[in-house]
């Protein structure tokens, strides 16, 4: 999927940020390695973030985005980015691959509340 922002809507269960996409076959796919940490810095300041929220992401830059995740390595079937801004790193599961052919060299991003 070039040259597409594509959207999730990751959640709390279990003091775990997760995710559905239905489509993929993904149910409460969990966030791991690193990335949850990334995430808690990310969404700070929206409202109700327990509940949820919109996460948009790109191999492309696009207008607004917040965050630049760049490649760093292949493991485990995954991947680690590191958002350079906040000297994090975090592992992205296999399921990256259901949304990219391959591992972008960066991923661009976007937090935004489900509540306007």
């Amino acid at each position: 999927m070039t040259n597409s922002i594509i959207v999730i809507f990751p959640y709390r269960l279990n003091q775990t940020w997760v995710f559905d996409d239905e489509r993929l076959g993904l149910l409460q796919e969990p966030f791991v390695s690193g990335v949850p940490e990334m995430i808690d810095i990310f969404v700070q300041g929206i409202a109700h973030v327990d509940e949820g929220f919109k996460l948009l992401f790109s191999a492309n830059p696009f207008p607004t985005y917040q965050a630049e995740l760049i490649w760093l390595r292949e493991e485990y079937s995954g991947n680690w980015y590191r958002w350079s801004e906040k000297s994090l790193e975090g592992w992205l599961c296999p399921a990256l691959f259901k949304y990219f052919n391959h591992a972008p060299e960066k991923i661009y991003c976007k937090a935004e509340s489900l509540y306007l």
